[in-house]
């Protein structure tokens, strides 16, 4: 029936006024005639929908079969009724004559659902006898039967004119059942997937419910092994550095961490319970010990190659090089002891080469400096007018060899560079022999210093003080050499007595540097060149006390030295009192003698003893040119003896020093003896 469709659909139930005629008509009970004949439909109960399907469900997806509405549709729009829709109600309530009002017809919403089923044949013709409908129905007898008047209440013609509106009705309905037909079927595919993903999401809470059992065991497991398996694996990343990647600090962090691992599996492999990821982890490691090996051997060997490169500085490779990397070499002598000692061998070799040819080159450069020529002419009794001067001393600047002046300022300077080969070569300056002997001793005590600390930080680790000290004489033996040679080629022609006490003083102060940064090393050069030095200056100190002494012989002779020592004629010497020039001469020399030995403090050193048989054959000398003076007697004598005393003093009263107060101190005993003041 189409009314219990439109009252399952929540639509208001309005009342008819068909009821209350029927229950004053005589007319048996049947089925109105005007309802649309369709198939019973299955009824809904009121309010409730096919949605209600949809909120059983636990959960909820969206079903992908179902099919996609519009954006911004709905429902509602997708089974909008027809353009002309009239309300059922409303037109059987127009068809019947009755108000809208249910009120007013007196009908009930449930009495709708109570018309009689449609009569099998209807009345053709009803003659109302001039009433109407209503009045009709009321003058009708109770007793008559009730399908008379129900097929009088309509006519043929009533039902056709209003045939058309309920087949717009029907089809609404029709379209309405297509609808909810779609609806249900989405519905339906929409359970059945919320019900698949409630199963998924089940079978993923245990999944999950599994994966964190099995994590938790993960972890338990790592605790426990963690430690064991960090102590016999190497990362990939150490591999792939030490293997492949360039040598630098990345480079050294990982050759630190194989080392690290090699002790661990070494100490793990010593002790009595075996593991066997120790003894599979040992060739690989041993494997890569040996590329490590392989690769340091290369970058040393390098390094050592560019030592032989022309104008290189060999302290900027130490420094950037091998200081930088000096583990790579403990690395490597520790792991391959014979590589290890191949690879120092030759670098002492390259070394040793090194320094040999720049400092030959350097001795070659100092010599090309002039230098000052004094021999046996210039000593403090000989007559430098009756001797002309020899060809190597005619270019040479007017020079005193016996006077120090300002030669002592080279003492005084606290710290001094050498001088560059370059410039030494272009220097054209005449100078005395102290200064080639400065600079390239300056330079090589610098230069020894210098790899001796080199070696003692370098090999140090894997090499004992002895085996150190033995790699610097190796190296150093031919410079060494070569410094004595060429100090033997400054003094052994020259009679500079002060030159040579000067490069004793130098090569002391050499002595002292090297006991100031700990270089014991080079010692034996310093002595050497000690032994250089004081015979030949013992033998130029012998020379001037044998060139006074000739002169004191001289004197009775009056010839030679003596006579152009005194004075130009004999006649005026007889006469004069004036300290004698000899006198002058051994004053201004041995002041030298004492400006370069204030410091000294030994009795061991030939200085003191040199002085005194020197000052002795002075004193014999005045003593004789006093006696042979003629005129006067012995107070004039005296007389010259003192203003000779006098004079010495003169010269070394500002000296200071030990020496100096023991000459000072005879010289003022010799005036006083001969009654000078």
């Amino acid at each position: 029936m189409w009314l219990e469709r439109l009252s399952g659909q929540s639509t208001p139930s309005v009342s008819t006024p068909t009821d209350q005629l029927r229950s004053h008509s005589p007319a048996p009970d049947r089925s109105s005639h005007l309802a649309p004949r369709t198939a019973p439909r299955p009824p809904y109960g009121p309010r409730t929908s096919s949605l209600g399907l949809a909120s059983q469900a636990n959960t909820s997806t969206l079903s992908f079969n179902s099919p996609k509405l519009p954006n911004g549709s709905s429902l509602k729009q997708q089974i909008a009724p027809p353009p002309v829709f009239v309300d059922p109600l409303h037109a059987l309530r127009d068809i019947l004559g009755q108000s809208s009002d249910p009120k007013v017809d007196g009908v009930n919403d449930t009495d709708v659902g109570a018309l009689d089923p449609k009569p099998s044949s209807l009345a053709e013709e009803v003659d109302f006898g001039g009433l109407s409908l209503h009045a009709f129905a009321g003058d009708v007898d109770p007793q008559e039967p009730k399908e008379v008047y129900r097929s009088a209440m309509q006519t043929h013609e009533e039902y056709e004119a209003e045939k058309d509106r309920f087949e717009d009705l029907h089809k609404s309905i029709l379209a309405c059942d297509d609808v909810l037909k779609s609806v249900q079927t989405s519905l339906t595919n929409f359970q059945q997937d919320l019900g698949a993903v409630s199963a998924e999401i089940e079978t993923l809470q245990s999944r999950s419910t599994a994966m964190e059992s099995r994590l938790e065991n993960r972890k338990v497991v790592e605790r426990l092994l963690g430690p064991a398996i960090e102590e016999v694996s190497i990362p990939p990343a150490v591999v792939t550095i030490i293997s492949e990647g360039p040598i630098d600090s990345s480079w050294i962090t990982a050759l630190e961490e194989l080392e690290r691992w090699s002790k661990i599996i070494d100490g793990n492999a010593k002790k009595s319970e075996k593991v066997i990821a120790t003894s599979d982890v040992k060739p690989l490691l041993d494997d890569l010990t040996n590329k490590a090996v392989e690769r340091i051997r290369d970058f040393l060997v390098s390094q050592i190659k560019a030592l032989r490169s022309p104008n290189i500085n060999a302290q900027i490779i130490q420094q950037q090089a091998f200081i930088r990397y000096k583990s790579l070499y403990t690395f490597l002598a520790r792991h391959h002891p014979v590589l290890g000692e191949e690879i120092g061998q030759a670098y002492i070799n390259t070394m040793r080469w090194y320094y040999l040819s720049n400092f030959t080159r350097y001795r070659q450069a100092l010599e090309k400096i002039p230098i000052f020529v004094v021999d046996k002419n210039d000593a403090i009794g000989a007559d430098q007018s009756a001797h002309r001067a020899p060809a190597n001393k005619a270019s040479q600047p007017n020079h005193d060899p016996l006077t120090l002046g300002r030669r002592i300022e080279v003492l005084k300077r606290p710290s001094q560079a050498a001088l560059p080969s370059h410039i030494a070569e272009d220097n054209k300056q005449t100078h005395y022999l102290e200064m080639p002997f400065l600079h390239f001793n300056l330079a090589l005590i610098d230069n020894a210093t210098v790899e001796y600390s080199f070696l003692a930080t370098f090999f140090s680790p894997t090499s004992t003080l002895h085996s150190i000290s033995r790699h610097f004489q190796q190296i150093f033996s031919p410079t060494f050499a070569l410094g004595h040679d060429f100090t033997k080629t400054l003094v052994e022609e020259s009679n500079d007595c002060l030159g040579i006490l000067f490069c004793v003083r130098l090569n002391q102060r050499f002595a002292f540097e090297l006991q100031r940064k700990k270089t014991p090393v080079a010692e034996g050069y310093i002595n050497g060149t000690n032994m250089l030095l004081w015979p030949r200056f013992q033998q130029a100190m012998d020379m001037h006390t044998d060139s006074i002494k000739r002169a004191t012989a001289a004197v009775s002779s009056n010839r030679g030295a003596a006579s152009a020592l005194t004075s130009p004629s004999s006649s005026s010497a007889s006469q004069s009192t004036a300290p004698h020039k000899l006198t002058q001469r051994f004053g201004q020399f041995i002041q030298g003698i004492l400006a370069l030995s204030k410091d000294a403090g030994d009795d061991s050193e030939p200085v003191g003893n040199s002085l005194r048989r020197l000052r002795g054959e002075l004193e014999a000398f005045l003593m004789k040119v006093g006696k042979g003076s003629g005129g006067g007697g012995e107070r004039k004598r005296e007389r010259f003896l003192a203003n000779n005393y006098s004079l010495v003093l003169a010269i070394v009263g500002d000296e200071v020093g030990r020496l100096a107060e023991e000459v000072r101190g005879y010289w003022e005993g010799l005036r006083e003896g001969v009654g000078g003041d």
